[in-house]
């Protein structure tokens, strides 16, 4: 997901959002683990994806529009 598209969300479906991410991003560490993950690239765009989330919400805080 893109920053543009996390901005036309509300801060209460960006947090849904980032809570989603992080249970990804929980199971994908543990097929990791397990030596079942397809994709490991697919572990650093869900961190990135988070840190997009978050940095909206930061912005939102502070009042950067």
């Amino acid at each position: 997901m893109k920053a543009s598209e996390f901005r036309n969300l509300t801060t209460a479906e960006i947090e849904q959002k980032i809570a989603g991410f992080k249970e990804e991003l929980f199971n994908l560490r543990f097929q990791l683990a397990t030596g079942q993950l397809d994709n490991p690239s697919r572990i650093r765009d869900v961190r990135k994806s988070i840190a997009k989330a978050k940095t909206v919400i930061r912005e939102r805080e502070l009042g950067i529009s």
